[in-house]
């Protein structure tokens, strides 16, 4: 029987470097939300100062056509002389929208608007929303190429599952700057670390964690990748027609690759079938599919990332009852899994070494660098550090630099 440990505490009364930001405050009135959205969150600034004749004449013309000059004999000098260094496209076509599913371009624009704050805020990235009227795979990644001179950088957001995978792929092959897709790779990197840490707090090898991950999208398949790269081998992937394995015709492409990669022991049998003995268990699917009796089938000291939003696979108050660390990606109970805890800082990384891609070389690095930011003090409670904890972009950063340097 699953058992939770001894001793646990909520994150806000651990002692931590977080401070106030460390507290888990109410959720806003509607009217709150809407004046925050106000004439959007986004302005361009000027850097250069254009007050008289000859400012005008240093940044735009004649001035600015020695530049032109200069980049189009010496293309990599565009990183010193114009926004090209800093700017990263937040690129969508709306479909994949939070929770939301398939709300279109236009409607998702608040959210982008919000990933280009969270760049901003967290790492100093000047991001900027990119919707695209379009849902084609072809279309989309012909406009991504048409618009890439300006930016370092594409982070893809949003974009549903399985177009998503191959978008990514064709548009690393054919871009020479990093491609990023958020929804796989940053909470891939933050599941990674937070496991990590939850790993340790319990006792247990990654070599010999048992780990079932539930729902088999974007996240999903990303999570899988990278807990692979990092050295767990036993792990049982499970869709909503139950595990994935050779017994199962897989039609779609992902699925595939992941049923050739995992369930080693070849179970056969839906969520809780693969939950019997398992340590951990990764939820990236839907609300209230897990009970605490499927829990107490799980090993002793298990852990259960319950990480669909906004309501969880199961209630963490549940979950507590039943598991010895539960972590969620929402922002009020501890342990939240927040993608803001890695994009910034790997995409700061990447625009500061000038690297031309993204490998899981980078990916796992960003996961260490977030794992070690806990360190000692971790517990139950406190396996990951809070979305606002000023070292972690850093942090994370510095990780992916070192990491495309020794590449």
């Amino acid at each position: 029987m699953a058992r939770t440990q001894a001793g646990t505490e909520r994150q806000s009364d651990v002692a931590s470097p977080l401070g106030e930001a460390q507290q888990f405050a109410p959720p806003p009135s509607q009217r709150e939300i809407f004046a925050a959205h106000e004439g959007g969150k986004l302005e361009t600034q000027a850097t250069a100062a254009i007050e008289n004749r000859e400012d005008l004449a240093r940044v735009y013309t004649p001035g600015v056509a020695r530049v032109c000059e200069a980049i189009h004999a010496e293309p990599e000098l565009a990183r010193r002389y114009t926004v090209k260094s800093n700017t990263v496209a937040v690129v969508t076509d709306g479909t994949a929208v939070l929770g939301l599913g398939d709300i279109g371009p236009l409607a998702s624009l608040p959210v982008m608007e919000g990933k280009a704050a969270l760049f901003k805020r967290f790492a100093g990235v000047d991001a900027w929303p990119v919707p695209l009227a379009t849902t084609d795979t072809e279309e989309i990644i012909a406009a991504v190429r048409a618009i890439a001179p300006a930016y370092a950088g594409i982070n893809l957001e949003d974009i549903s599952a399985p177009r998503c995978f191959d978008i990514e792929k064709r548009l690393r092959a054919e871009l020479d700057i990093p491609v990023f897709h958020d929804d796989q790779h940053g909470t891939a990197v933050v599941v990674l670390a937070a496991l990590m840490t939850a790993l340790r707090v319990v006792g247990k090898k990654p070599a010999d964690a048992r780990v079932v991950v539930c729902g088999i999208g974007a996240a999903g398949t990303a999570i899988i990748r990278l807990l692979l790269e990092y050295g767990i081998r036993d792990i049982v992937a499970v869709d909503r027609a139950g595990t994935l394995g050779p017994f199962r015709s897989e039609n779609n492409p992902g699925h595939a690759w992941v049923a050739a990669r995992t369930n080693p022991r070849q179970i056969d049998g839906d969520v809780r079938a693969a939950l019997r003995g398992a340590d951990v268990f990764i939820g990236v699917s839907g609300p209230n599919i897990l009970d605490g009796a499927a829990l107490d089938t799980m090993a002793d000291n298990a852990i259960v990332f319950a990480l669909a939003n906004p309501t969880p696979e199961i209630a963490p108050e549940i979950a507590r009852e039943h598991a010895a660390v539960v972590a969620t990606g929402r922002s009020d109970y501890p342990n939240q899994i927040n993608n803001v805890l890695a994009f910034p800082g790997i995409f700061r990384g990447l625009l500061d070494a000038h690297a031309t891609e993204v490998n899981d070389a980078m990916l796992l690095a960003a996961a260490q660098a977030l794992a070690d930011l806990v360190g000692d003090e971790a517990c139950p409670d406190y396996i990951i550090a809070s979305a606002f904890d000023e070292r972690a972009a850093a942090a994370v950063a510095q990780a992916v630099r070192e990491s495309v340097a020794v590449a």
